[in-house]
């Protein structure tokens, strides 16, 4: 992963105040210019709100300096790239002060107090501004990606915010299209999570019944990732729209919904995977699995097999995974799901499968001494465990 540095890195906060004075000479930008000094030691997500916080302080109030000052940098070509996260974070506060105005006046109202306090959105805020802002969103997001400032259009009005975005389906340009699921998504990596989104995980499906079918891989994977994520909230709600995409399908679809589908099949969910055509696997027969060994150090790999036949009438179709039964820290075991194959199965037909297992130390996971389990999982049920002591340096 690149490093906050190589992402937004002091000379394109540089190039980014160079930018901005060449398009309009009358700023002078002292916040701005000031923030390259300030980012050595910052994360990347505090690099974005100094440079955002920069730019809000350094341009007039209200929306439309904001608007006309970046609608004017569009036209330069080397206005892009990681710069353009703290603009698209800076349009999003401004263009959405307007409906703070309103909340911070309906709860003065509410309790008898004065709608002016500290820290209150500007007076020249207008509620046009909102759907400005958007359109601004749209145009800027080709130059990097305006998802995550879209973020803070549903927070402050989401079923207004979805009106728009909803539009960008049939938009010309796949990274604006893209925009419109990847930023609605409920599970969104790095970005902040809209609470009534995860609360109506339903709410963004035309978004998605309408680019389930898009020309472009690209629109169509975040189409995927959403519906991945709204499986984590409403596994139902998901394999209901996976059904029903596969019963209208593009040649496509039957990837797409394996990819949207994923954690509920790494889990074994019976409605995912027969939705797939993994079916309970009756008449299915599993020998093993059969470890290496009884003992494993950490930076070692453990060898497992196993045999498995189709004792039925019908073919059987196998999602084959295993499960590593890992102990933690206060001595519980927690499963982790590793992919291993899919099988076709005829009637009296068998296989035997082989798999070595890496320990090797990564970054995202600590392992502890202690006994381990391994269990096979075929079409979401087990089948067979076998235990095994895992150790580290100097605990043998």
């Amino acid at each position: 992963m690149p490093t906050a540095e190589e992402m937004l890195s002091t000379s394109s906060v540089a190039a980014l105040g160079s930018i901005l004075h060449e398009v309009d000479p009358a700023l002078r930008l002292t916040a701005l210019r000031a923030a390259p000094a300030a980012l050595p030691g910052t994360t990347f997500s505090e690099r974005g709100r100094l440079v955002r916080d920069a730019l809000l302080a350094d341009l007039p109030p209200g929306f439309e300096p904001v608007d006309e000052l970046f609608r004017a940098a569009l036209t330069r070509e080397d206005f892009t790239g990681w710069m353009i996260w703290p603009v698209t974070e800076a349009v999003a506060v401004r263009a959405t002060e307007a409906v703070a105005g309103e909340a911070v006046t309906a709860g003065a109202t509410a309790g008898s107090a004065s709608a002016t306090t500290a820290g209150s959105p500007s007076a020249s805020a207008h509620p046009a501004d909102f759907e400005r802002g958007l359109e601004l969103l749209a145009l800027l997001t080709p130059r990097l990606t305006a998802e995550f400032a879209l973020r803070t259009f549903l927070s402050a009005d989401l079923d207004r915010t979805l009106a728009i975005v909803t539009t960008w389906t049939d938009h010309p340009d796949e990274h604006v299209r893209r925009l419109a699921t990847e930023g609605t998504r409920p599970r969104l990596p790095w970005a902040k999570q809209v609470r009534d989104i995860l609360a109506r995980p339903a709410v963004t499906r035309p978004i998605l019944d309408a680019l389930r079918r898009d020309d472009s891989s690209y629109v169509r994977r975040s189409v995927a990732n959403h519906l991945n994520d709204v499986s984590r909230a409403d596994p139902a709600l998901a394999v209901q729209v996976a059904a029903a995409w596969l019963d209208d399908p593009a040649p496509t679809t039957p990837q797409l919904v394996r990819h949207a589908l994923r954690t509920l099949i790494k889990a074994g969910d019976p409605d995912a995977l027969a939705l797939l055509g993994y079916a309970p696997p009756a008449g299915l027969t599993v020998d093993g699995p059969a470890l290496s060994t009884d003992g494993v150090t950490v930076g070692e790999s453990l060898e497992f097999s196993f045999d498995a036949r189709n004792h039925g009438a019908d073919e059987v179709r196998l999602a084959i995974d295993y499960v590593v039964h890992h102990v933690k820290a206060n001595g519980t075991l927690a499963p982790k799901v590793f992919k291993l194959t899919t099988r076709t199965l005829a009637p009296g037909e068998s296989i035997r499968l082989a798999k070595r297992h890496s320990f090797k130390p990564i970054s995202t996971r600590r392992y502890y001494p202690g006994e381990h389990a391994l269990e096979l999982q075929i079409n979401g049920r087990p089948f067979g465990r076998a235990t095994f002591t895992l150790s580290t340096e100097g605990s043998r």
